[in-house]
């Protein structure tokens, strides 16, 4: 299979979207429970159908990008293609000397996120780092781990000592990168309201912020039509933590749901 990750990583991002496209539909056309998900999803969101139909092109976009992010050559630049909003958010974070918390779900371009984040943040503020669960077939496991690992971005597999590091990390005035929105195993996560619903929602984002005073940053990386590039938007910092008990970590949560929620409402499609 790798083979064929280099074979796309050398097609233009025009070609890949416009496949990634049709395969989305493809995936839509034969997978009855696909759709029923999809649609529970969006009725879920309280969105109208016709808002939320161009992320069935999106979910296969970012299957086919794939090879062309975690081939990337370490002294090609990511950013070329890139337009970046909200940098001053970054700056005034740092700032405060407790570290960053860039976080977001799974919606776009997120693998993409952490690349630029490194590139743009890293050579300042040091290495940003992150977790993943790995793949469970071993080549693909091993494709993740060398492709995600880049100058500046240090990706481990979760366990508790990464979480240890990242919480040095923080403590060191860095940046760590997560997805919010993954559904933490059994004991891990607590139920807190997300799109009107209690939600099983994974607290190591709340956790890390209300245990070293971080500062917590909703990130999303929007594809731009036809292949053109993409849009990474940071957020203003998760406010409202100041105005609890430190301890508030149900509160927490709340608070990085709804930003969750923001995100995905902004970009629906």
């Amino acid at each position: 299979m790798l083979w064929l990750f280099r074979f796309f990583s050398l097609w233009p991002l025009a070609a890949l979207h416009a496949l990634g496209g049709a395969l989305g539909w493809l995936v839509w056309a034969v997978s009855p429970r696909y759709r029923a998900q999809f649609r529970a999803n969006v009725a879920q969101a309280g969105l109208p159908f016709q808002a939320a139909r161009p992320a069935i092109a999106e979910a296969g976009r970012f299957v086919a990008e794939l090879p062309k992010l975690w081939l990337r050559p370490a002294s090609q630049s990511c950013l070329v293609n890139v337009r970046v909003e909200g940098q001053l958010q970054v700056a005034q974070a740092f700032a405060q000397g407790r570290g960053v918390i860039f976080f977001g779900p799974h919606c776009g371009s997120f693998e993409l996120g952490p690349q630029a984040l490194a590139e743009l943040y890293g050579p300042v503020h040091g290495p940003i780092t992150a977790i993943y669960r790995p793949a469970r077939k071993a080549w693909l496991a091993q494709l993740e781990r060398v492709a995600r690992n880049r100058p500046n971005l240090s990706v481990l597999p979760a366990s508790l000592s990464s979480i240890r590091l990242m919480h040095k990390t923080l403590k060191a005035n860095q940046a760590v990168a997560l997805l919010a929105d993954q559904v933490p195993p059994e004991g891990l996560g607590i139920w807190a309201p997300f799109f009107g619903r209690p939600a099983y929602t994974m607290t190591l984002a709340a956790r890390l912020a209300v245990q070293t005073g971080a500062t917590l940053l909703p990130v999303s990386c929007e594809r731009l039509p036809h292949g053109r590039g993409y849009f990474l938007k940071i957020w203003p910092a998760v406010a409202g933590l100041e105005d609890h008990e430190k301890s508030s970590l149900p509160h927490a949560v709340t608070l990085i749901n709804q930003a969750v929620e923001a995100i995905v409402l902004s970009q629906p499609g």
